[in-house]
């Protein structure tokens, strides 16, 4: 007997129909457990699959550096670093995009990272470098993309691109120097051995040009802006060598304004240690600027830290091999 309308039904057949309902209702919401089930193992396997995609994609990544750092042509990808990484400053009126970390700073640190591959077999592979501020704290990338046989047969005289990426590996701006037969020679500077470097921004606008100037003996460099017009010179000394012999000292160029020839900065070549100077050419390199200056005129000098070790100190490194 079952109540029914506030009616007690005793007919069987209602009866049953009330528990045909029932199951069926329980049989429904079995099925709707079972969907939602299989719904959730849909989504899990989904999710493995994944994870089984990204695991194969960083294996795949880390062959590609291990294997193709040294004999490709585009640059290796950084590997994570410790160190600590310098905080973003945050933007600046009028400063192009991805340079603001030199918009905030005095001084650039440069320190090429050491290639086990170059040290072991004598081939010269791409130059990789750390830029740190003076905290110590990571704030750039520099990678060189270079072609292989270039390096190899042609040396400190070939062409390469130098990307500047910061540590979310974005680029900020490219350092190209066009390959040329001339080497870069000091007394025709001016002529057909300029050996210059082009300094363009994230966008490919140019910023300026760093290239060799005439001079007797002493390296002898400008800096230029995106018209051309000379902004800076840069001498450097007579003999620009270091050696475990005595010769310990930082290797000093002072740069210096052309509108009233006062220094405004200087870029060193900093003595790194007897084991690392004579087994590596690995080297370190410093900028240093007023905190004020204008950015593009920073990230000129800093280009100049390129120019610098590959037409004097690779070039040195190149010749007592």
């Amino acid at each position: 007997m079952t109540l029914q309308a506030g009616i007690y039904v005793t007919d069987p057949t209602v009866l049953c129909f009330a528990q045909v309902r029932k199951e069926r209702r329980s049989e429904k919401n079995a099925d709707q457990k079972r969907t939602q089930i299989r719904k959730e193992r849909r989504s899990e396997k989904n999710a493995d699959q994944k994870r089984t995609q990204i695991r194969k994609e960083h294996r795949s990544e880390k062959k590609d550096d291990i294997t193709s750092g040294y004999l490709c042509n585009r640059p290796n990808r950084p590997m994570p670093c410790a160190v600590p990484l310098m905080p973003f400053p945050g933007q600046f009126q009028g400063c192009p995009p991805g340079l603001e970390y030199m918009a905030a700073i005095d001084q650039l640190i440069c320190k090429q990272e050491v290639s086990l591959f170059e040290v072991l077999t004598g081939i010269e592979a791409v130059n990789k470098y750390r830029v740190f501020n003076t905290l110590n704290q990571q704030a750039y990338w520099a990678l060189e993309e270079s072609d292989c046989c270039n390096r190899i047969y042609c040396g400190p005289n070939r062409g390469f691109v130098f990307h500047i990426t910061d540590n979310s590996q974005q680029d900020v701006m490219t350092i190209v120097r066009p390959f040329l037969c001339c080497k870069g020679c000091c007394c025709c500077a001016d002529g057909c051995c300029k050996y210059p470097i082009y300094v363009n921004d994230r966008a490919g606008q140019l910023l300026g040009i760093v290239r060799m100037m005439n001079s007797c003996w002493t390296p002898h460099f400008g800096i230029f802006d995106h018209n051309e017009v000379l902004l800076y010179e840069i001498w450097g000394p007579c003999c620009p060598c270091q050696c475990a012999c005595g010769c310990t000292d930082d290797v000093e160029f002072p740069i210096k304004s052309v509108k009233d020839n006062t220094q405004v900065g200087t870029v060193s070549k900093v003595w790194a240690g007897s084991f690392r100077e004579m087994l590596t050419d690995a080297d370190t390199y410093s900028v240093r600027f007023p905190v004020n200056l204008d950015v593009r005129h920073k990230a000129l000098m800093f280009a100049c830290i390129f120019l610098i070790d590959f037409a004097v100190f690779e070039t040195q490194k190149n010749n007592n091999k």
